[in-house]
């Protein structure tokens, strides 16, 4: 490819492998930062923050035992209306940033029971949320249910429409003069021989068609393709699998459909969902969370079970039009939390791992490691997850 000729040709400070949500951030906060980056994908925006339905929750997502995690997503979230802001102006386009707030909900007493332990837990964390009755939950989203039981409704988890974001970062990058190869990363570039030789470190990439892009920063942003990237050695692979997650996106047959005023998640007969909606009347329904490898095939029954559900919790969803059923593969890890900053591998960086997070977790992450490349310290809430808490815990 004369693209990747031309690349191969170009002294960049740092590339950035993966042009996701993540990588698009990371790239853009280092151009911002003087570097010369260069960003490597084959499909921007393509994997999961395709996907994603941009919820910005860290109290609806806080899950027992997982506090430094929900530390971390409080501010990234206390970050997001700058950076949403920012990147609407460095792109001129709408990130699509909402803030009506989110209501979760119980579909049934069993459900009710379950919400309450999660409020409590949330309480006990000094986390804002207001508990409603079942006629106070329909008061505030008058489309739901009449059988839900009660819900909490906390009015600081927003909302951010996934594909406008990450086009708007490609935009905002590109003018920052970051460098976008469309080509697949097929090895890690790493020079020295180890001990009694030169110190081992990256050095940077060979693409699939063979050309190499060098650089003194590699920063590792490929979701749950991470661990596999080959040349890594194995004392520095993430430990990243993949979660698969299917996810529905509905749409309005005309102007007359229903509307909802707020994302709603529920909780119905023990099963987890979302209906977030969009400004222009199409909500995203999800989603699923299968441990099936790289398996991305959508299924009649995962269909079926999120159409129940959500239909259940909201029945007026079910005049809407059923526009696109969608796989990703969330990036896991053994704790759930994203691996953040250097490695051990000098002139490597990470920024992957981020499983149901990736998106509220975008403005804290391009900070951390905008920071971690140029020899600055990460932010506080940034320094329990980086690669350092796995060593000599895996096998």
């Amino acid at each position: 490819m004369a693209e990747d000729c031309e690349a191969s040709r170009r002294s960049a400070d740092a590339l950035v492998v993966g042009g996701g949500v993540i990588g698009l951030g990371v790239a853009w906060r280092l151009a911002q930062r003087g570097l010369a980056v260069t960003v490597v994908d084959d499909d921007p925006a393509g994997g999961a923050s395709r996907a994603a339905a941009g919820m910005l929750a860290p109290v609806t997502e806080a899950h027992f035992g997982e506090e430094a995690l929900t530390a971390l997503n409080l501010e990234s979230a206390r970050r997001w209306p700058g950076f949403a802001a920012e990147v609407e102006e460095a792109s001129g386009t709408s990130v699509g940033y909402r803030s009506e707030g989110t209501l979760q909900v119980a579909f049934d007493d069993d459900d009710l029971a379950v919400l309450t332990e999660l409020r409590a837990y949330q309480e006990r964390l000094g986390l804002a949320g207001q508990r409603l009755r079942g006629r106070e939950c329909r008061a505030l989203e008058p489309l739901l249910s009449p059988l839900i039981r009660g819900g909490i409704f906390v009015e600081s988890d927003h909302q951010v429409e996934t594909r406008a974001l990450t086009a708007a970062l490609l935009v905002a990058a590109e003018r920052a003069g970051v460098a976008l190869v469309r080509s697949r990363a097929a090895r890690l570039d790493v020079d020295g021989d180890g001990p009694g030789g030169l110190e081992r470190r990256a050095v940077g990439v060979t693409l699939g068609s063979g050309h190499r892009l060098v650089a003194p920063v590699t920063v590792l942003a490929a979701g749950c393709w991470s661990a596999g990237l080959p040349g890594l050695p194995p004392e520095v692979r993430p430990p990243v699998r993949p979660v698969k997650g299917q996810i529905l996106r509905l749409r309005p047959a005309d102007a007359a459909a229903p509307r909802m005023s707020c994302t709603v998640r529920g909780i119905r007969r023990g099963r987890s969902i979302y209906a977030v909606p969009r400004g222009d009347g199409r909500v995203v329904v999800g989603a699923t969370c299968e441990e099936k490898g790289w398996d991305t095939t959508v299924t009649a029954g995962a269909v079926r079970e999120l159409l129940e559900d959500v239909t259940e919790v909201v029945p007026a969803l079910g005049e809407l039009e059923l526009a696109e059923t969608l796989a990703r593969l969330r990036p896991g890890t053994p704790d759930n939390g994203p691996i953040l900053g250097p490695s051990a591998l000098p002139g490597l960086l990470l920024a992957t791992g981020h499983y149901r997070n990736g998106v509220l977790l975008t403005p804290l992450t391009a900070d951390a490691v905008a920071d971690a490349v140029v020899g600055e310290r990460m932010p506080v809430a940034a320094e329990p997850f980086t690669a350092a808490r796995f060593v000599g815990a895996l096998t």
